[in-house]
């Protein structure tokens, strides 16, 4: 006699699969968005098993007790830090009084304070800023520590390997991580070379279905940071990769180097990532060279990551928008916000501020391309002017508020970098570097296609029906 009657397989199949739907209902929506819980409630209930093993995988941003009291410690190493910044410190930046509060949001986002006497360059130009690097660790005397998301095996990433194996030849103390799903190849293929040459290689969130202690596959390290001597920092959205490597469109960037306080708490959150990697907290002085104050530009540096426990980038970004009084651009690669930034973007078209948002006309992720354009019409409904940029692929991640602060960094506009990746932002009070960085903005006007509401509203019905399909996994991509 058989054990199973399979002719009953099919029921317990059907019943196992409204015993799934059930549960998640009530598990799902537990401590997050309705929009999130409604994308991946959708997927379950069309889809339960593979839905349910999906979101087994991806659905929680699980952080361990572990890793909380991890970024505890790294928060407390930062506060240790100010006493030995604050001998820079001069008067407060002259902003009108409601961008006041956001110099207290952010240092209470990512514990950083606004510091005076910092020197900040905008390099968006795609090789000058690989040279400008190269030179940079060229001159090195003391130590270069850098992380990346991807660290590729071409002809950049040798470049750039090559002068670090030749500052570590020169006794340079050199520390490079790399994220492990974003640099898979380059630490294959180049650390160990560099490994050879002295340089510590540090992979940051190892992932691998057979490895021990592994994370997940969408929790990643999307940060781009480099600290040289401790004098020297950068930060933006470009990795060390060639402008043509994953695309058919060249990569254009942002970049800020900067010299002077800010620069140390560059360095701080590169050793909040060296110490979640290893476990070491790096207490050696040569880390934490004398401060000077190089220019006159006030800035901090807010960097996001799940451990914050709450999305640094979005709150901050969101808060800069009510502040805002006549202008903002904002530009971004990937645009799938949630409704609360959508609604903090028409709010302030509607309040009569002038609202610029500047995309790549080309995008190397399709779905996502296709849920970014499902919210054009509501925006361009209420007067926001989207502007298409043809030349490249625009890759670069900042945006400029009235004429008095500008955020540079490497924060897409979407779920992945809010709330999943660790990211890192400049946050600049000068009116020089916001006229620089409006300048950059005016170029990406001039070379880009604005869109009219008639024109979008013309589009197939196929375009738009796909586009809102997609929509509907914004909170998976």
């Amino acid at each position: 006699m058989e054990f199973f009657d399979l002719s009953q397989w099919p029921s317990l199949y059907s019943i196992s699969e409204w015993m799934i739907r059930l549960v998640m209902l009530v598990y799902v929506p537990q401590r997050r968005s309705a929009a999130a819980a409604r994308s991946w409630l959708l997927l379950i209930f069309l889809l339960p098993w593979p839905g349910l093993l999906l979101y087994s995988l991806f659905g929680r941003i699980y952080l361990s007790d572990d890793h909380i009291a991890e970024q505890d410690k790294a928060s407390r190493y930062v506060h240790n830090l100010r006493p030995h910044i604050n001998s820079v410190i001069t008067e407060p930046p002259k902003l009108p009084d409601h961008f006041m509060a956001t110099i207290s949001i952010a240092e209470k986002l990512g514990d950083f304070q606004c510091y005076a006497g910092n020197s900040i360059d905008l390099l968006a130009n795609y090789e000058n800023s690989i040279d400008r690097l190269i030179t940079d660790i060229n001159s090195a005397q003391s130590h270069i520590n850098a992380l990346y998301y991807t660290f590729e095996p071409d002809a950049t990433g040798h470049q750039v390997t090559e002068a670090l194996i030749q500052a570590a030849k020169r006794g340079v103390v050199c520390k490079i991580m790399m994220d492990s799903v974003g640099s898979r190849s380059g630490l294959q293929k180049l650390a160990p070379v560099m490994r050879n040459a002295g340089i510590e290689v540090v992979e940051v969130l190892p992932a691998g279905l057979f490895r021990r202690k592994t994370w997940r596959f969408d929790l990643r390290n999307h940060r781009k940071i480099a600290v040289i001597d401790g004098q020297i920092g950068y930060a933006g959205s470009q990795n060390i990769i060639a402008a043509t490597t994953n695309s058919d469109f060249p990569n254009e960037e942002l970049v800020v180097r900067t010299t002077g306080p800010v620069v140390e708490q560059l360095q701080a959150v590169f050793f909040m990532d060296y110490y979640f990697a290893t476990g070491n907290l790096e207490t050696n002085p040569i880390y934490l060279p004398s401060i000077i104050a190089t220019g006159h530009s006030h800035a901090q540096v807010v960097p996001s990551s799940p451990g914050y426990r709450r999305e640094n980038g979005k709150v901050l970004m969101i808060s800069l928008f009510y502040a805002a009084k006549k202008r903002i651009v904002i530009t971004t690669p990937y645009f799938v916000p949630d409704e609360i930034f959508l609604q903090a973007i028409r709010s302030a078209t509607l309040r009569g501020v002038e609202v610029h948002l500047v995309l790549s006309k080309y995008s190397d992720q399709r779905i996502t391309k296709l849920a970014q354009c499902s919210c054009y019409e509501n925006l361009l409904e209420v007067g926001v002017k989207i502007h298409l940029y043809q030349p490249r692929f625009l890759h670069a991640k900042h945006l400029s508020v009235d004429n008095d602060v500008a955020l540079i960094g490497s924060t897409n506009i979407d779920i992945r970098s809010f709330a999943l990746n660790s990211e890192i932002n400049v946050l600049v009070y000068d009116k020089k570097v916001v006229k620089d960085l409006r300048a950059i903005q005016e170029q990406y006007f001039s070379e880009s296609k604005l869109l009219t509401l008639k024109d979008w509203q013309s589009r197939p019905l196929l375009a738009r029906v796909s586009q809102n399909i997609a929509r509907l996994a914004d909170s998976l991509l």
